[in-house]
Order: structure tokens, then sequence, then C-alpha cells
């Protein structure tokens, strides 16, 4: 997307020693590494257990699926929507929003 070039690395290197001090910032240079290495394993996790209960529900191969299935759950899921809409404007009754 957006690349950083020199100038602003050095900036936003400069800003961080004028606010932490120098001897903080390895601190939280390794805090953020931790947690950055923890939301990668969270999100590993998360991946593995989906793929394996798309492969317990035998999903793994999606040239099974029927695109009029699909259709069908998108009709429901709409129904849905349209019902919960009702439902809300319901319980609002006559206060409306003004702007």
């Amino acid at each position: 997307m957006f690349g950083i070039g020199g100038g602003e690395i050095f900036l936003i290197i400069a800003i961080a020693l004028m606010l932490f001090g120098s001897e903080k910032i390895p601190d939280i240079a390794r805090t953020l590494g931790k947690g950055m290495a923890e939301l990668k394993n969270a999100t590993n996790d998360i991946k593995s257990e989906i793929q394996k209960s798309a492969e317990a529900n035998g999903l793994n191969d999606l040239t099974n699926l029927n695109p009029m299935n699909q259709l069908d759950l998108t009709s429901d899921i709409t129904k849905e929507i349209d019902k919960a809409k009702e439902n809300i404007e319901d319980m609002t009754g006559p206060i409306k929003r003004q702007m």
C-alpha cells in the first residue's frame, strides 16, 4: 500500500526516543514483537480449526457445493434480515430519527 521512506522512519524513531527515552525502546519493541507473534499464532490456530471443521463436515472439496443451495441460503438470510428490520421498526414505533 503505502511505502515508508528513510525520512519517515527517522522521524518515527526520533519521536519514539523523545516520548519514551532510549532505555524503554528495546522493551517496547520486544513487547510489540511478542504481541505480533502471539497474534500470528492465534490466526494460524483459527485457520487450522476452520480447515479441520470444514474437512470434518465434508466441505474440503468446494466442487461439491450446489449453487442452488447457496441461493437458498442467501434468500433465507435476506428474509431474516427483513424480519429483524421489521422488529426494530415495531419497537421504535413513532420515534423517528431527526436530522
